[in-house]
């Protein structure tokens, strides 16, 4: 009887260091899963740029950390269609656990190429009109994200509180770029409640920016550009035509008054790339689904001043507007 014992004893022992050994691959691997997420780029200019830098800190916030248990497939498409398409495919073939589309160029190539993967949107200005989501509320797919539309109403009031006698507002814009485009029309229906006759300009590529920039500042008193990739990525060409004019260029990005604008109400870039990041985490970790997350809104804007450029063309940065970009936004000097 004593044997029995000692023998269903050993059993015991032996059958719980075997069970033992096998449990820990299994915490081992748990430990070590590492997810891919894709980020496809249209092009890099400063506001882009800052918004992959909140990504990756937003991914971050969220438990997600490159070299850990995350890998970023990252790419550039150089504002090339080509490239986007290509690109798009990669991540596909790659089985990406996530794709993120910054502009929505890329959105729109990463939507062309799958109807499972998770898409998160980085900082789209009208995901329903791009047709990337059939409701910003329920967006029903495989895609959700951060809307990045400018409250252009307090961007109006704005530029007619720095120029109270300007009556003409030129509004330039990329012919292909759909967000652009809509901010264009948006501004166009507004600007007439605040005093102003809008004239607008397109051009289809950096290389028009300085012939219509340059016919447009001869007609106009102030300039309006909206969300618009291309025109970011040759901010500094925009301005450059217009100080020979004294006419004032207001975008509505903080990194384009740091290029010369005179003023925004704009969106902090790195803070819509923080929720775009947050967003995804939230996808990866299983917490959230595309279909079911509503469209991220921010409904309030930053204060930027650029006083070198308003001292440049002469333009007074009312006390109350320098002492609240001071307290909620930024003043460039």
């Amino acid at each position: 009887m004593k044997r029995m014992i000692a023998l269903i004893a050993v059993l015991v022992v032996f059958l719980g260091v075997a069970f033992g050994v096998e449990s820990k691959p299994e915490q081992a691997a748990k430990t070590s899963s590492v997810k891919t997420v894709g980020i496809l780029q249209l092009m890099s200019h400063p506001a882009l740029d800052a918004i992959h830098k909140g990504i990756i800190q937003g991914l971050k916030n969220k438990g997600y950390t490159v070299g850990k248990n995350l890998k970023i497939d990252f790419q550039n498409a150089e504002n090339d269609q080509s490239n986007l398409k290509t690109m798009s495919q990669r991540f596909a073939s790659e089985k990406a656990d996530a794709m993120i589309g910054i502009a929505t160029p890329s959105a729109q190539a990463l939507a062309n190429v799958t109807s499972t993967t998770p898409i998160i949107l980085g900082a789209i200005t009208d995901p329903k009109g791009a047709k990337l989501v059939n409701n910003n509320t329920k967006p029903g797919g495989n895609i959700t994200g951060v809307f990045d539309q400018a409250p252009v109403k307090a961007q109006l009031k704005l530029i007619r509180q720095l120029m109270p006698d300007a009556k003409t507002l030129g509004v330039i814009s990329t012919s292909s770029d759909d967000s652009a485009q809509t901010q264009a029309r948006l501004v166009t229906k507004e600007a007439p409640n605040e005093g102003f006759t809008v004239k607008n300009y397109t051009i289809s590529s950096t290389n028009d920016l300085a012939q219509v920039g340059g016919q447009m500042v001869n007609q106009v008193d102030a300039v309006f550009v909206p969300t618009d990739n291309t025109i970011a990525s040759a901010m500094q060409t925009l301005v450059k035509v217009a100080n020979v004019k004294k006419v004032p260029v207001f975008p509505t990005v903080d990194t384009m008054v740091k290029d010369g604008g005179v003023a925004t109400i704009g969106i902090n870039q790195f803070h819509l790339g923080v929720v775009t990041g947050e967003m995804t985490a939230d996808v990866l970790s299983g917490k959230s689904k595309p279909a079911t997350t509503p469209i991220h809104f921010e409904t309030t804007g930053e204060l930027i001043l650029n006083t070198k450029q308003a001292k440049l063309l002469g333009i007074k940065l009312p006390a109350s507007l320098l002492k609240e970009a001071k307290k909620n936004g930024e003043v460039i000097k």
